[in-house]
């Protein structure tokens, strides 16, 4: 397709488009049509004559094109009269040839045909005195008479008024006017003058009605060709009215109805309507006559009659045209604030729809009202108020829905983005951009009803922006990555994530993935995690961009090659700087989102070296860098958001940094960006100090990985000048010392990973030396040794003593806190690295930690500052404030973000005064000390008594965590390092400082909340939590303290159900009755064991493991990627304790699936089932306040899988003594309040499908035990769903004969089975069946054998009023209760009086019947009581 021309294209250029237009012989737009000429021909053809040069006028003939243009449409070919002069040659003189074509004026004139002028009058021109003649004036037009219809020119018009006059002064007197068009009503004429004059209506004395013509109305006689045409016209009319004449009025009314009924309705409404455009004519007669009536009174009778139905017919029509015109008239005198002239030119036909916007604006509704209103925004993307009165000439108003009320609502701004008018759509999508930005910022949370940023999602705003990138218009563009920019990226979460990057692990972060349960829903549960990543690609791929975008919007743009069109616009567009950054930003959010993310980006044809060409030049021009200097474009001009973008691009793996650093040219720009000061680089001095800041993060990066550490040894001049200017920075206060200080943290965070990678070089070389050829390829040495970095400790050490000597003042102490985190967490690398060294001398090493110790750490400790820190740890804790970290107003699930828009407040984790990054490198570096010197336990033993601490860890672990979502992952990441620190040093202590059993069980209780709280990427501390913390007995100092003997006073005190829980008549009866305490001394002994035990239920977690811990242990050759596992919940489930027996009972029902019978259990199974049952009764004793998340319904749906898993499992003596035990503390009443079956639970799809399989295994192997018994009676309470108690009475009743759980061991109140009285007609029944029946005995099932009865007995007996089908049930049930031949059953149904756990039966009866039962007895059964009362009552 060709392409239009653009302004600015030269004549040249328009040649080259007309060119390539001949060539393609394509159709044109348009078509020309021209006047044939037959003087000249085409040469060389004998079919087509060439077109003509009109008017024979010079031409301008340009070379290389042929003198005729070639046809544009494919015509048949003219053929000349005259071929034969169509024959030019070329020695042939042009000149004499327009010669031979001349003609004299004689042969011009040789063919005029005169007009007959015979019967026109001659008129002379009146004299004037002026000069020239009168012009006309358009106000003159309308007030003269106008004859005929349609557009005609001013002088058309002004002609046509002066012939009207000369003919109304050769025109007959005014009374034979009337006598003939009294005599001609045009409109009943049924032969040729249907509709052509309007007739006259019954309302004679109106002003309006229509008169008759004496000139038809239709019939013009313009086509008959002729100059009589329009006698001829007169003639057919005046025939007309002559032959209406002669006709009856019944003649006149059947022929009006035959061509009423031929002709079509649309040319019969045409007729009727063209009485409207006659208005010239109407005028004229309304001016001739002054009485209307005597036109009506001179009609023949007949014709009146027919006149007066024709107006009843079109009565309703004429009626509703007289109410549309009052209407108009009503609004035009009354509402209308211009009043229309006659004399305005195109104002005849009045259009008042149109006139009304030129009416003022209603006032806007007031505020006082219930009812919604749409959400209106300003040009900035404010949201007005709906009472807001603003003046019009702020362009706020316009003519749509609410005119009186300003601003854009979201559905206008989405039509006006789609416009044809550029800047219509450049204005939608800036405003929407605004409107966005401003809803992230929480702006509209408490003023509009919904979420602005999911209606827009919803409303296809993602695309609506996707499409605007591919506009043509840089302007569009422009507003369209603008938008984007505001939607996805919040420059907030940009700068904490730099805040914290030189935090501890802080160069880690999660990637920005949405959560999302409803796509994991949809996955398989029984791939792995590889299997499942390949999958879920697949779908992904599958699947419309649409459905991608819905719940992942980064991945749906990536879907849609966005990577691309941003490349095009960087590399050929070349837009201002501020799209410019606008781009890096979003290349940036896209980074941060996968590591597939980050490939897609690198694969990217010239999108990185577009970006390292343009915008990371080692040289550019030095003007940039002047005050006041105008910067049109970036290209060409380093920029530190590139930089930083390649940064994050980093930190998805290894392997692109390997890329980047190889391929595009990296280390020369690291060297040229990391050698030069910025006060030196010829950019703004703030600009130049990010530039530098993230030159030296992305060497930090890459140094993370093991890699750029060449690099150290050529700039290690540089590294140690910057490190001794660091003192410089501790007087400066402004913005700029704020940078430096973020530049110097991130130089020492660059040398903390490159010692880390020095420190395994002795290692990795001797492993190269001895490895052996059957073993995987080696990793080879990094290239940088320890020897090059020793000599860096004096320098960072010496700096941060003179930095902590200001610690005490707070304004300084918060600016330098980055810088002062980094150099503690570098001296604990130095120092773990240090002492791994083989050319270390290790007394060496033990008294510089004894010197660090005692001249920095002691009195950094004993500082009042330090204290104050240890108070803020609660008000700045997330898990003690968990609003801290909670979603903004206008999160969104399809869009990742930090929640930092508007900033985090000062006292919050990552807040200016928040003590946490500077306290977790404090305890890691103490830590650090401690583990390669245990002697100095001792000495930081103050660290665990700050009451600060203490009040911190108390509140953390008793408070509910925060929902894991992006925000709160990244925050909680860091909280959960500074509790695991102080636990580690915690363990130190417990086994050396003899007054640590007062902090053990506070410490115990955090490790265990820890447990259940960690998040992906830190497997290793959840590891060594379990390892040395979890089942550690230091911890549990109640086994050492009196615990067990506590449990056993507390079951005789309080008269516990354990002891209920006897085993008399069961498989288990021969086994000796044991004490909770005894259980309990045992547990706590078997600790060792039941860790063993939960570390091999953990293996599966060993990859993730392995890739953690080369983190958190400086394994930077093993470290993959800078970016976290996703974040989809802690790494262990909320209810871990029960792990290994959910295990167990997987495994069994998976073999039993496919058709494996296990008829017993290896012992290590049921040593397996035993420790889970001994550490879950430890912490139900102990630590009941863990567990209180777990639900107690989902505590006795992992104790039924004892009974589910295997045979006879539970009859084993261990397992049934500790799921008795488990059982009494279930059992208690506060417990039993809790539970609830009826809620979803945890890791259960069906709590009845579970207990479906409970009666089904208890029917096969139960043995009667009573223990397994009691599992299947705890869900049949009253307040539980009806249909447990269906399945046991319906569809199981054999188990009932198996029941045998006596009374007296039952350890559940009877009182919660019977109260209140059961409404459900059809378990009566089952009961009333399985009584009658004997299924039921209360032999066989003593406490469903007193339930039935109680629930029978309450029925049978009921007077309430209720539904008929229920009343006769009851009245049907008595007479059958009254009819039994079971006289002890009979009895027992009538006479049941209530429930009595000491009664032989469970319940009590009554002596005689109450005598309101008596009578109702009586009323039903229609028998005298008193014969059989001795036998009743015997």
């Amino acid at each position: 397709m060709l392409s239009r021309p653009k302004p600015g294209e030269s004549e040249a250029d328009l040649l080259r488009f007309q060119n390539q237009f001949l060539a393609a012989r394509a159709s044109p737009a348009v078509k020309i049509v021209k006047k044939a000429d037959k003087r000249k021909g085409k040469e060389g053809s004998t079919d087509a004559e060439r077109p003509p040069l009109q008017d024979s006028k010079d031409v301008v003939m340009l070379d290389g094109f042929p003198d005729t243009l070639p046809a544009l449409t494919p015509a048949p070919p003219k053929k000349s009269k005259i071929k034969s002069a169509s024959v030019h040659f070329e020695d042939e003189d042009p000149e004499e040839r327009l010669d031979s074509h001349d003609r004299h004026i004689t042969a011009v004139f040789s063919k005029i045909i005169e007009r007959d002028t015979s019967a026109v009058a001659v008129t002379m021109p009146v004299p004037t005195g002026d000069p020239f003649p009168r012009t006309f004036h358009r106000s003159e037009i309308k007030s003269e008479v106008q004859l005929g219809s349609g557009k005609k020119s001013i002088f058309a018009q002004k002609m046509a008024a002066k012939r009207a006059a000369e003919k109304a002064a050769t025109a007959p007197s005014a009374a034979e006017c009337v006598e003939v068009r009294s005599a001609a009503p045009d409109a009943l004429d049924p032969v040729g003058s249907v509709g052509e004059a309007p007739l006259p209506g019954s309302r004679g004395d109106k002003d309006d009605d229509f008169l008759t013509s004496q000139r038809p109305c239709l019939i013009t006689g313009e086509g008959l060709g002729s100059q009589r045409s329009e006698q001829e016209a007169q003639a057919i009319h005046k025939e007309n009215l002559e032959k209406l004449q002669s006709m009856s009025e019944e003649e006149i009314l059947q022929e009006q109805a035959r061509l009423l009924a031929q002709l079509d309705p649309s040319l019969v409404a045409f007729l009727k309507s063209h009485r409207g455009n006659n208005e010239g004519q109407k005028k004229e007669l309304k001016m001739e006559l002054n009485r209307p009536e005597e036109f009506v009174e001179s009609l023949p009778v007949a014709q009146h009659g027919v006149r007066s139905s024709l107006s009843m017919q079109e009565s309703g029509l004429e009626e509703h045209v007289r109410k549309e015109e009052n209407m108009k008239v009503e609004i035009m005198d009354d509402d209308l604030p211009v009043k229309p002239r006659k004399e305005w030119i195109h104002m005849d036909n009045v259009e008042f729809e149109k006139l009304e916007w030129m009416k003022d604006l209603p006032s806007p509704r007031q505020k006082k009202t219930k009812k919604g209103m749409q959400a209106r925004f300003s040009l900035k993307g404010e949201l007005i108020p709906a009472d807001a009165d603003l003046p019009t000439h702020l362009g706020l108003h316009h003519h749509g829905e609410e005119a009186e009320r300003a601003g854009y609502s979201l559905q206008e701004l989405f039509h006006l983005s789609r416009s044809q008018v550029t800047q219509q759509r450049t204005l939608a999508l800036q405003v929407l951009g605004r409107i966005v930005q401003r809803a992230r910022a929480g702006e509209f949370a408490s003023s509009l009803k919904g979420s602005v940023l999911r209606l827009l999602l919803d409303a296809g705003f993602l695309f609506l922006l996707r499409f605007s990138l591919d506009d043509a218009v840089e302007n569009v563009m422009a507003a369209s990555v603008g938008a984007l920019r505001a939607l996805l990226v919040s420059l907030d979460d940009e700068k904490y994530l730099d805040w914290t990057f030189s935090w501890y692990q802080g160069m880690a972060a999660f990637p920005f993935v949405p959560n999302n349960e409803e796509e994991e829903e949809e996955e398989e549960e029984d791939l792995n995690g590889t299997e499942k990543s390949q999958n879920k690609k697949l779908k992904d791929e599958n699947k419309p961009d649409p459905d991608v975008a819905r719940y992942d919007v980064v991945k749906g743009l990536l879907k849609t090659r966005i990577q691309h069109r941003l490349r095009y616009i960087l590399e050929v567009v070349r837009p201002v700087p501020l799209v410019v950054l606008d781009i890096l930003h979003i290349l940036t959010h896209i980074a941060r989102h996968s590591s597939e993310a980050c490939s897609q980006l690198l694969d990217c044809p010239r999108l990185i070296e577009t970006i390292v060409r343009e915008f990371l030049p080692t040289q550019w021009d030095p003007k940039v860098a002047e005050p006041g200097f105008l910067l049109t474009s970036l290209h060409g001009i380093a920029c530190a958001s590139a930089m930083k973008f390649i940064r994050v691009l980093a930190s998805g793996g290894r392997n692109a940094t390997a890329r980047l650093l190889n391929r595009f040219e990296l280390r020369s720009r690291l060297s040229r960006f990391v050698a030069e000061e910025p006060a030196d680089v010829p950019l703004p001095r703030e600009e130049a100090v990010r530039l530098s800041t993230e030159a030296f993060r992305l060497w930090a990066v890459a140094a993370a990985y093991g890699q750029a550490c060449d690099l150290y040894s050529d700039l290690y001049p540089v590294l140690v000048r910057i490190l001794r200017s660091l003192p410089e920075l501790l007087g400066g206060k402004s913005p700029a010392v704020e940078l430096s200080v973020q530049r110097a943290a991130a130089v020492v965070t660059l040398l903390t990973h490159v010692t880390q990678t020095a420190g395994y070089a002795a290692e990795l070389q001797a492993k190269l030396s001895s490895n052996n050829s059957e073993d995987n390829e080696p990793i080879p040495p990094p290239p940088v040794a320890w020897s090059q970095v020793s000599g860096l400790q004096p320098f960072l050490e010496t700096s941060l003593k003179k930095i902590l000597q200001q610690l005490s003042q707070t304004e300084t102490g918060q600016i330098l806190q980055p810088l002062t985190t980094a150099c503690v967490i570098f001296l604990g690398v130095y120092y773990s690295a240090y002492s791994q060294q083989p050319s270390v001398n290790p007394v060496d090493c033990l008294e510089e930690l004894e010197r660090l110790t005692s001249e920095v750490l002691q009195p950094l400790l004993s500082q009042p500052a330090i204290d104050s820190m240890w108070d803020l740890l609660r008000p700045c804790s997330a898990l003690c404030n968990p609003l801290s970290c909670s979603p903004g107003p206008e999160s969104v699930g399809s869009i990742a973000s930090l929640s930092c828009t508007g900033g985090k407040p000062p006292l919050s984790l990552v807040g200016s005064k928040s003590p946490f990054p500077f306290l977790t490198a404090l305890l890691f570096l103490i830590n650090n000390i401690t583990h390669i010197h245990k002697g100095l336990t001792s000495k930081y033993s103050s660290v665990l008594g700050f009451r600060g601490l203490k009040d911190y860890l108390h509140q953390s672990w008793q408070t509910g965590p925060p929902s894991v979502t992006p925000s709160s992952a990244w925050i909680l990441r860091h909280e959960y390092h500074l509790q695991y620190f102080v636990l580690a040093l915690a363990r130190r202590m417990a086994g050396t400082c003899p007054d640590y059993a007062q902090h053990a069980s506070l410490h115990h209780c955090v490790a265990m909340a820890l447990l259940s709280r960690l998040l992906p990427g830190s497997e290793h501390l959840a590891h060594e939590v379990l390892l040395d913390l979890a089942f550690n007995p230091e911890f549990l100092p109640e086994g050492k303290a009196g615990g067990p003997e506590a449990a056993d006073f507390s079951d005789i005190l309080h008269l516990g159900t354990s002891a209920k829980l006897a085993q008399p008549g069961s498989a288990a009866a021969c086994l000796p009755r044991v004490t909770r305490g005894a259980l309990l001394r045992e547990a706590y002994q078997n600790l060792p064991s039941i860790r063993s035990c939960y570390l091999s239920h953990f293996v599966h977690l060993q990859p993730t493991l392995t890739r953690s811990q080369a983190s958190y242990q400086g394994q930077n050759y093993l470290i993959q990627s800078m970016l976290l596992p996703e974040v989809k919940g802690p790494i262990l489930p909320s209810d871990w304790p029960f792990f290994p027996l959910i295990s167990l009972y997987n495994k069994v029902t998976n073999a039993e699936t496919r058709g494996a019978i296990l008829n017993s259990l290896p012992l290590d199974l049921i040593n397996t089932v035993t420790w889970n049952l001994q550490w879950v009764l430890l912490l139900e004793t102990w630590r009941s306040k863990i567990l209180q998340g777990i639900p107690t319904a989902a505590k006795l749906a992992r104790l039924m899988c004892v009974f589910l898993t295997g045979s006879d499992l539970f009859l084993e003596a261990p397992v049934h003594r500790y799921t008795a035990a488990l059982l009494s503390v279930y059992c208690q009443p506060k417990v039993l309040d809790s539970l609830n079956l009826d809620a979803p639970l945890p890791g259960l799809a069906s709590f009845h499908d579970l207990y479906i399989s409970l009666l089904e295994q208890f029917e096969g192997v139960s043995f009667g035990d009573p223990l397994f018994g009691v599992f299947v009676l705890l869900p049949l309470q009253k307040r539980f769903s009806v249909h447990l108690r269906l399945s046991v009475f319906g569809e199981h009743t054999n188990i009932l004969r198996a029941l045998g759980v006596p009374l007296q061991q039952f350890p559940v109140p009877l009182e919660r089975y019977t109260s209140p009285p059961e409404d459900n007609l059809n378990l009566l029944r089952l009961y009333f069946r399985t009584l009658v029946t004997g299924a039921l005995r209360h032999t066989w099932c003593p406490v469903l054998y007193l339930v039935a009865v109680a629930h029978v007995n309450s029925f049978i007996f009921s007077q309430e009023s209720t539904t008929q089908e229920t009343d006769a049930a009851r009245k049907s049930m008595l007479r059958k209760t009254w009819l039994l031949v079971d006289e002890t059953l009979k009895k027992h149904l009538l006479y049941y009086r209530l429930v009595n756990a000491e009664s032989p039966l469970g319940f009590d009866l009554y002596e005689q019947l109450p005598p309101m039962r008596l009578r109702y007895l009586q009323k039903v059964t229609q028998k005298e009581i008193t014969e059989n009362a001795p036998v009743l009552d015997s």
